[in-house]
């Protein structure tokens, strides 16, 4: 047989409706075929069943396809230029059959409701006379003009056959008739991709829509009348959508989609009649089935109503009365989205219309764990690839987050090979690029959102007792969570630095982070106070539910004096410190956190009988030590803070940080001579003596003197600092500590 592809042309006019495949006559003999004989065509996407016919010019190497029976992937024409091989072309028996079963697809609601079912029995049956047909093809009828247009083959008799030959004494049976719309969108939805996190959600909602959609009679038998509405309610990029669109298509139910801009006319009573047409529409689709009437950006459709003749005022009345006149006959149920609901007018929310709220979080760590595993599917990531890792430093990242973060990962991939890289897979570190890229969508509009530039532990000389204070608050629990779990224990819900100025506070907070590679927000009072009364305590609120949204996340309050004081000392008892203190109080205390903000579903672990795999229990326990906001302060002046923020269960570690003692001293001036030529005669140890009471951002003034004073003395051509230009700059400086400052840090604050 000749290997070369078939070239595929598009069928003559003549042969329309005739189910004739047209080829060269040597590719017929090639094959077996005789004139007429059943032959079946495999092309991408699905499968076409013809009838071998020669071509009028006797031409090799040409295809012409007919249409007329096919699988319901193939439902549009085939692409241009398409090529076949010969090995897609199957002779197939198709012995005469005594009996079809059939769903009829109809052109118009109209026809199905007006037309005589025996009339369609007919039609159908005269349509279907010397078709070859196959099991689950569809057989199209548009080349006719009549208002059937497909006719799709249910069962076969006898049942071992897959294909046969409808005669004039073969019997049809039409078990369902739905319009071309209803069979359309059901195509459509056996195409939607899978949804990873997002199975008990899915489920939940499935279940609201199967019981009235599908068993009304039953819910009706016991007194139960059927819900009316679903409200979705959740950020944006979590997955609405997509899930009310796969839902439907598992359910088998039709779908009515409208979004805000469709509804809105530029006449009075535009919009409210636009809606009655929609509500229209979905009580028409209910003909062929269950339906459901999907709301996208409900809030901007229908906010809370005002005093004034809004247009706004009218389509939220013109709502309620449309959802209060759906009676039990009519099939189909709304659906609505949202990520604002408190900006929906509360008659909306009662019971009677939207009467289930089902609240889809942003996605935990097992959850950012199943999403990734999806998006990847159709990406060629390496095995090697750490996904429990990557789902961990997504902290934040919603679906549509996660699917832009893939997406950049593979443009990385692909810029690299295109440059000649041999990495043909997408790999750890093309991620890392796209995570410099790909932001959390929650944090783009934060006040708090900083460009935190990494910094390790061994960046900063001495404080070893500090450093083991903050590993054991931010650290451990990030990895070790396990052993937390075991023993009972909870992170910490804030942490206070105190200490000198210059001590390295807030470099050590970033050395936390950055080991901890958690999310870090950091904001100060000039970040949160405003002049309109009332802001100041909304800002803050407003960041703790942003870092709630990308929990786990430390929260970094800088100068914390200065932002909130304490009431007792507090000359104006109103204050805006002090409101913002009673903010922050109630949201360290958990009393912010809003229905909406609900993250995954609540899990209780317990130390031992866990049946879970141990990669999945040590997601779920990452998931349970690592939920919340950890607050880090800091501040050279702890007696300005008030005693309600110090007490244990809200600040739970107090660390002081202490001036540099010698040997503190030492490791400073080594770090920042790390990268300093400096002379062999450079003695460290007799500058750390000579440095009492020097603070670390002293010493590390002292190492930048000493090189510019190189510079001055060489004139700019200075190769090395000498131990003399220290010494020098030694003499210009004096310690920014006195002796009264550190005693008064050593009382404790609490």
């Amino acid at each position: 047989m000749d290997s070369h592809p078939l070239k595929l042309l598009a069928v003559d006019p003549s042969d329309r409706g005739s189910q004739r495949c047209r080829m060269g006559p040597g590719l017929m003999s090639a094959l077996g075929l005789s004139l007429g004989s059943p032959v079946l065509v495999h092309v991408p996407g699905g499968s076409c069943l013809c009838t071998a016919w020669p071509r009028s010019d006797l031409a090799e190497g040409f295809l012409q396809i007919d249409q007329k029976c096919f699988t319901p992937s193939l439902i549009s024409p085939f692409p241009p230029r398409l090529n076949i091989e010969a090995a897609q072309l199957t002779p197939l028996p198709c012995p005469k059959l005594r009996c079809v079963k059939v769903t009829v697809v109809v052109q118009t609601i109209g026809f199905k409701k007006h037309t005589d079912r025996q009339i369609v029995h007919e039609i159908v049956k005269d349509m279907l006379k010397g078709i070859t047909v196959h099991k689950d093809f569809v057989i199209s009828l548009e080349y006719f003009d009549i208002e059937i247009k497909y006719v799709v083959i249910d069962g076969l008799h006898p049942d071992s056959a897959t294909a046969g030959l409808i005669t004039h004494k073969t019997s049809v049976e039409i078990s369902n008739i739905q319009t071309v719309r209803h069979f359309k969108s059901q195509q459509q939805k056996q195409e939607t991709i899978p949804l990873g996190g997002l199975e008990e959600v899915t489920a939940s909602l499935k279940e609201m829509l199967q019981l009235p959609l599908l068993y009304p009679r039953t819910l009706n038998s016991v007194g139960v009348t059927c819900p009316r509405g679903v409200l979705l309610v959740g950020p944006p990029g979590v997955g609405k959508t997509q899930i009310v669109r796969k839902v439907v298509g598992e359910v088998g139910a039709s779908l009515v989609a409208v979004r805000g801009p469709e509804l809105v006319g530029s006449r009075p009573g535009e919009s409210e009649a636009a809606l009655r047409t929609v509500f229209e529409r979905a009580r028409a689709a209910t003909e062929d089935g269950p339906c459901v009437l999907f709301l996208d950006e409900l809030d901007s459709l229908f906010p809370r109503r005002t005093g004034s003749s809004a247009p706004e005022n009218r389509m939220v009345a013109q709502l309620l009365t449309l959802m209060d006149g759906i009676d039990q006959s009519d099939r189909f149920l709304i659906v609505g989205a949202t990520n604002r609901p408190d900006s929906l007018d509360p008659a909306l929310r009662r019971p009677g219309r939207f009467d289930k709220e089902v609240i889809i979080g942003a996605p935990t760590l097992t959850q950012r764990l199943a999403i990734l595993k999806v998006l990847c599917e159709k990406i060629p990531v390496s095995p090697t690839l750490n996904m429990a890792e990557l789902a961990q430093r997504t902290t934040g990242y919603v679906g549509a987050d996660l699917n832009a973060l893939c997406r950049e990962a593979a443009m990385h991939a692909v810029r690299e090979n295109a440059k000649g890289s041999n990495e043909q897979k997408v790999v750890m570190k093309h991620f890392e690029e796209a995570l410099k890229v790909v932001t959390p969508s929650c944090l783009r509009s934060s006040v708090g959102r900083t460009d935190l530039t990494p910094v390790l532990w061994d960046h900063i000389g001495g404080l070893d007792e500090v450093k083991l204070k903050l590993k054991q608050s931010i650290e451990w629990p990030m990895k070790h969570p396990e052993a937390f779990v075991r023993l009972g224990l909870s992170r910490p819900r804030g942490v206070l630095l105190f200490g000198p100025p210059g001590c390295a506070k807030t470099t050590l907070v970033k050395a936390a982070a950055t080991s901890s590679s958690c999310a870090f927000l950091s904001v100060s009072s000039a970040d949160l106070y405003s002049p309109y009364v009332g802001d100041s305590e909304i800002a803050l609120a407003q960041l703790f539910r942003q870092a709630r949204a990308c929990a786990p996340c430390i929260l970094f309050l800088d100068e914390i004096d200065s932002m909130i004081g304490s009431r007792s000392t507090s000359e104006t008892p109103n204050s805006v410190q002090t409101r913002l203190l009673s903010v922050l109080l109630n949201e360290m205390d958990g009393v912010g956190v809003k229905t909406i903000e609900r993250r995954g579903v609540q899990k209780t672990l317990q130390a031992e009988g866990t049946a879970a795999s141990g990669a999945q229990e040590e997601l779920e326990c990452q998931e349970v030590c690592n939920k919340g906001v950890m607050v880090v302060a800091a501040t050279n002046r702890p007696d300005c803070l008030d005693s309600a923020l110090l007490r244990p269960g809200r600040m739970d570690h107090i660390i002081y940080v202490p001036p540099p003692d010698q040997q503190a001293r030492l490791s400073i001036l080594r770090v920042c001579t790390k990268r300093m030529p400096i002379c062999a005669d450079v003695c460290l140890e007799e500058l750390a003596e000579k440095t009492e009471l020097y603070s670390g951002a002293d010493l590390e003034n002292l190492c930048k003197e000493a090189a510019l004073l190189a510079l001055l003395e060489e004139n700019m051509m200075a190769t090395s600092v000498k131990h003399a230009h220290f010494l020098a700059s030694l003499s210009q400086m004096s310690p920014s500590l006195t002796a009264q400052q550190i005693q008064a840090y050593l009382k404790t604050p609490r």
